[in-house]
């Protein structure tokens, strides 16, 4: 859909409409939702082990199940037990894990989408500082995840047991609880690492400046550990101190890197004076204005 309006305005010779700009962008979130949709009934329904080839019309293990058992060996301690608590809570695990996964398989499409999507209105020099940030922002957020997964989440269970101890009380976990702490543990942590990516990138496009850091240490470690205090909220104060430590630190690193593109002029701002000067297409040969990140006449992004 998003091509046949790109065509449609091609052949008017005009900038395309409000109304097409949001006829793409609704094309653009219907393949990500197919792209979710299929990714999830995958993990739903594929099978993790060859029994069903034996006896395809028997119960078996989805891919989910073994996802979920792999969560179980590395995060439950050996002397906790889980219980349903409720009738359905098995089975809004196996729809709400399946949905996370098939998001965090989706993940390149939806990248994919909205990278086309904002492209044209990309000057060269912006769309050269995109692809750093989106291999930061991948690396950080898988980093992140695994610290929340390998490390936080069964250091707030862990720390968790003693009082269950003092107060008398048998080790059982809601099934739904421990699934979501992971889940959520895992997912908040890994954007919490994504952060200074972030603010380098407000930096590279001249909207902040390092200094904002650098005068303001103290309120934003403040807000920062606030922050971690509502992604741990189980976890106590230990816990928050051991996401609020790394983060600081990736903050101090993205203020470095900040200074970096200070210091070498290498900060990106939008043209401000208003003189405009015209080039040709590089696909159809029609006059452009530089200003303009794509074609009027054909709306192809001028790379």
């Amino acid at each position: 859909m998003g091509d046949d309006l790109t065509s449609e305005t091609s052949k008017r010779g005009e900038v395309g409409t409000v109304f097409e700009h949001i006829g793409e962008l609704a094309s653009r979130i219907k393949v990500i939702f197919y792209s979710l949709i299929a990714t999830t009934i995958f993990f739903m329904v594929f099978p993790a082990n060859r029994s069903f080839l034996q006896n395809p019309l028997a119960f078996y293990d989805p891919l989910i199940a073994l996802v979920l058992q792999q969560v179980l060996k590395d995060v439950l301690p050996p002397r906790v037990q889980l219980i349903a608590g409720e009738f359905t809570a098995p089975l809004e695990i196996y729809l709400i894990g399946s949905v996370l996964l098939g998001i965090a398989t989706s993940a390149p499409v939806i990248a994919y989408e909205v990278y086309k999507y904002v492209n044209p209105a990309l000057y060269p020099e912006e769309r050269q500082a995109v692809y750093p940030f989106v291999l930061s922002f991948t690396v950080l957020f898988l980093i992140g995840a695994a610290f929340g997964y390998k490390v936080l989440a069964p250091f707030m269970i862990w720390a968790m047991i003693p009082f269950f101890t003092l107060a008398g009380a048998v080790p059982l976990i809601y099934v739904m609880d421990f699934y979501n702490l992971v889940f959520i543990t895992t997912l908040t942590t890994g954007f919490a690492f994504t952060l200074p990516v972030f603010f380098v990138l407000l930096v590279r496009f001249g909207i902040l400046k390092t200094s904002y850091v650098t005068t303001r240490r103290r309120y934003i470690y403040a807000a920062l550990y606030i922050i971690t205090a509502v992604v741990t909220p189980d976890g106590g104060p230990i816990a928050d101190i051991a996401l609020f430590v790394p983060m600081a630190a990736l903050l101090e690193l993205a203020v470095l890197f900040g200074k970096r593109y200070e210091k070498r002029g290498q900060v990106l701002r939008r043209h401000e004076t208003g003189k405009l000067s015209y080039t040709k297409c590089r696909y159809c040969g029609a006059l452009i204005e530089s200003l303009l990140g794509f074609c009027p006449s054909c709306g192809k992004a001028q790379l």
